[in-house]
């Protein structure tokens, strides 16, 4: 089953992100730790072509760091650059600076061969809705240039973003609209809250939550609910629910309360840390 979490257009949007690639040197990709693969771009790999790309992985502190760093080999044996970050860390974004520095000097030194005074370089900063890309374009500038929020689709002003005197960005949000052919793609989205829960029924994104930790990560199921493994679905809602208090008069488990105990605690980390996918 499709799922078209993203309304648009996306002919127009794969048209706008050609147009505006011709303006910068390189691409900085911005991915979620926990789900890369899900998470990134499904239009870039049509149009980027010969243009160089850095991946940053965001909510590094949220994702297993095991499973991070196989994917940080992944892109490098794949001859992409890559970084992990915690946007809140300063020592991440410097990183993310230098990396970005690096990228940009190839196109500093044609511009010398070709005798033209070099310039800033300049990058476009590309992510889907909610995987921190404003978080982390206010962090790399030291002050609140870019809107966040949890709002997919939200269409602002492109802007150029200058990063100190390091590089600029061009920051292009709501010109992607991506759709996932592979339902298992919207159901990892959705368990860490990239795209809206109303997409998917809640219970039914709870459920696949639980069913992956009994399969792939049984102690942190048990640390937190007490159980690492259950034959019914309806079983480990109802043990949750009774030990979380989600109930209804007459002592009846709220199913819908049940659902954002459990989203909730793996969205902050409380499950503990969490991959969804593995290269």
């Amino acid at each position: 089953m499709a799922i078209q979490w993203y309304p648009g257009h996306m002919a127009k949007a794969k048209r706008e992100v050609a147009e505006k690639l011709k303006l910068v040197d390189f691409v900085i990709e911005l991915v979620d730790a926990r789900a890369p693969y899900s998470s990134e771009n499904p239009m870039l790999h049509d149009i980027l072509q010969e243009k160089p790309k850095m991946v940053v992985l965001m909510k590094k502190d949220l994702a297993d760091p095991n499973v991070t760093n196989e994917w940080l080999q992944y892109y490098k044996d794949r001859g992409i650059e890559s970084i992990a970050v915690e946007a809140n860390r300063k020592q991440d974004v410097q990183k993310v600076i230098q990396l970005a520095k690096e990228l940009g000097r190839a196109k500093q030194e044609k511009l010398k061969a070709k005798g033209i005074r070099p310039r800033a370089s300049r990058a476009m900063i590309i992510g889907i809705p909610n995987v921190g890309k404003s978080t982390l374009i206010n962090r790399l500038v030291n002050k609140k240039m870019a809107e966040t929020g949890d709002k997919p689709g939200v269409t602002k002003k492109q802007q150029w973003i200058k990063v100190k005197k390091e590089f600029e960005l061009l920051d292009t949000p709501g010109i992607l609209w991506p759709k996932f052919e592979e339902e298992e793609v919207g159901y990892r989205l959705a368990s860490i809250g990239t795209i809206k829960d109303q997409i998917l029924p809640k219970e039914d994104i709870a459920a696949y939550v639980l069913d992956y930790l009994q399969n792939h990560y049984p102690n942190q199921l048990e640390n937190r609910y007490g159980f690492s493994q259950y034959e019914d679905i309806m079983d480990a809602f109802e043990t949750i629910g009774k030990k979380r208090g989600c109930l209804e008069s007459g002592g009846r488990i709220n199913y819908e309360k049940v659902s954002d105990v459990i989203l909730q605690d793996l969205r902050s980390g409380k499950t503990g840390l969490i991959s969804f996918e593995r290269p």
